[in-house]
């Protein structure tokens, strides 16, 4: 039970991890999703920037302990993404970066979005 408990996590936080990315696009479509995404991002990044540990990794470590498996050092980021995206492991600077694009790519979305909804509405 505790195996699958900690799959459940890892499914929510790569759900948390895409929604921090690409949240803002969401809203486009709900605009009421901004009032999740726009917490949910600065959270995102600041972990990022801060270069600390989001609360679900030490989650679904005790989990997978509970479970009688290994847990896993470094973050959630470090384990299962940057093992795939760089073979090399997380550094600050990497992680850096990855919170400088995660900040980009809502800084244009929600450009956009403002954009979009201004042409629709120019009293606005």
């Amino acid at each position: 039970m505790y195996r699958a408990l900690a799959d459940i996590v890892v499914i929510v936080h790569a759900l948390f991890v895409a929604f921090v990315v690409l949240g803002g696009f969401v809203a486009w479509r709900w605009h009421r999703v901004v009032w999740v995404h726009l917490p949910a991002a600065a959270w995102g990044v600041a972990l990022e920037f801060g270069g600390w540990v989001c609360p679900l990794t030490p989650l679904e470590n005790a989990l997978r302990a509970r479970a009688g498996l290994a847990g896993y050092s470094g973050g959630f980021v470090e384990h299962y993404l940057m093992a795939w995206l760089y073979p090399v492991g997380l550094t600050p600077a990497t992680q850096a970066l990855l919170g400088a694009l995660a900040l980009a790519v809502n800084l244009a979305a929600y450009s956009l979005f403002v954009w979009r909804v201004r042409r629709r509405d120019p009293d606005r």
